[in-house]
């Protein structure tokens, strides 16, 4: 039964809005932390305290004016939406109460107003030990990390997979299942640090360092891959195709390269789909949104045994967001960014 909890929010609520289309990674000047005032729940809705926020790079693409995207553009005027995790403190939704711990598309802000269906909240186990893993390894990056090796990029025991934007959030987890699957698996990520950690901390086969200058000859040490599970694009792109063994596979999962940049992928290699038999296919998590439960099964098994780990760059204080949202686009942090929301 849907319940009114008794842990009213207050009359004013902080709440990023968009007040401007963003220009690169100047967050600042686009974005500004109002105040609002709270209306009545409506029939279906939701009110979650937050307590995490979670920071992910495709969320750039709403800022946006375009409309050939997977969704349309946040409008001005309106709220930032991201993923958030925290309890519902009011509710008029079937199946959600009072002090139950969700995860849901909601605002940037100290509380969330959503409508429980349309924003796809979902009630989470509160005994998982860090809730942080909500936003990781047990969420959409999980989820979209072991889609995209297994089912996507169609990765076989024994094939070479390469992960770019391998010290991320979904590049970080991808590397791990791929080895968790029998493939040897590479990783491409930004720094001396970030690749020790690759191979050092996580034991993957090799770390390639685009940041270097001998990104050619470093991908070379490989031989060749199998599959690549491509979060950036742009030129790092047209480096792999040349290296793809014949009949590989391109997992397109994001486009980072092009984000902040203004400009669009267009690979110069192109020819080498057909030369080399390459398929290339994206893929976005309402693909298999309904797959979510058996997935989550399987990533809590890695996860509680030990076999898939996260590290987490955590950001404290709602007035510090854009902060931590830039992290994502100067290659600043290392695993999951995330938002941690004072009591």
């Amino acid at each position: 039964m849907a319940t009114r909890g008794p842990d009213k929010p207050p009359m004013d609520n902080r709440i990023w809005r968009i007040a401007r289309r963003p220009v690169g990674t100047d967050f600042a000047a686009a974005l500004e932390l109002a105040e609002e005032d709270f209306a009545p729940l409506a029939d279906g809705q939701i009110r979650i305290r937050n307590t995490h926020l979670s920071m992910d790079a495709g969320t750039r693409m709403w800022l946006t004016d375009r409309e050939d995207g997977y969704q349309p553009p946040l409008p001005v005027g309106g709220p930032m939406t991201g993923l958030v995790l925290g309890e519902v403190i009011e509710s008029r939704a079937e199946g959600f109460a009072t002090g139950d711990l969700v995860r849901a598309f909601g605002q940037w802000a100290d509380i969330t107003t959503v409508d429980a269906a349309m924003s796809g909240a979902i009630l989470l186990d509160p005994t998982v030990a860090d809730r942080r893993a909500w936003f990781g390894p047990l969420g959409m990056n999980g989820w979209t990390a072991v889609w995209g090796v297994e089912q996507t990029g169609a990765a076989r025991p024994g094939e070479r997979v390469l992960v770019s934007a391998a010290a991320g959030a979904t590049g970080i987890l991808a590397v791990q299942i791929a080895r968790l699957l029998g493939c040897e698996a590479w990783g491409v990520a930004g720094g001396a640090a970030k690749c020790a950690y690759l191979t050092g901390e996580l034991g993957i086969a090799g770390a390639v360092d685009y940041k270097s200058g001998a990104l050619a000859e470093q991908l070379d040490v490989a031989g060749g891959f199998d599959v690549y599970f491509d979060n950036v694009g742009g030129p790092l792109l047209d480096q792999v195709l040349t290296r793809m063994n014949h009949y590989g596979r391109i997992a397109v999962c994001g486009l980072l390269a092009d984000y902040t940049s203004g400009t669009r992928t267009a690979p110069r290699e192109f020819d080498q789909v057909l030369m080399r038999r390459l398929r290339i296919e994206g893929f976005f998590s309402p693909d298999f949104m309904h797959e979510g439960p058996a997935l989550t099964r399987r990533l809590r098994e890695w996860t509680e045994r030990g076999a898939l780990v996260m590290p987490y760059d955590v950001t404290t204080g709602l007035e510090n967001t854009l902060t931590a949202y830039a992290k994502l686009f100067t290659g600043a942090n290392i695993g999951k960014v995330i938002v941690e929301l004072t009591p």
